[in-house]
């Protein structure tokens, strides 16, 4: 059996988002991204591919097609294949997301 210790792998750049991989496999990957203030995630979009945002700490500012919503601990949101989505750390705190993305993208 396979698992994490997610409270292990919470860790923070300077320089930008840190993507913390957990699980990673050919169908999915299941990572943990930690954003310090004022950092964020590109609006971007995968073809084939839905991506999970999980809100474990902190508020995130989560841009998904045309919408934009803040999401506090507790929440989740889904960015279907093809929508453009992302999301930006606009408060004071850091900000930890488990993101799952399946199928994998290639």
């Amino acid at each position: 059996m396979d698992t994490k210790p997610i409270a292990g792998a919470i860790s923070f750049s300077e320089e930008k988002l840190k993507k913390n991989a957990l699980f990673d496999s050919p169908h999915l990957f299941y990572d943990l991204y930690c954003l310090l203030p004022d950092q964020q995630q590109k609006v971007h979009a995968h073809d084939n591919s839905d991506k999970v945002y999980y809100v474990l700490e902190g508020t995130g500012r989560f841009t998904i097609g045309d919408e934009e919503r803040d999401l506090p601990q507790g929440h989740a949101v889904l960015a279907p294949a093809g929508e453009p989505h992302g999301v930006r750390n606009e408060t004071e705190e850091n900000l930890i997301l488990l993101v799952t993305m399946a199928p994998r993208p290639s």
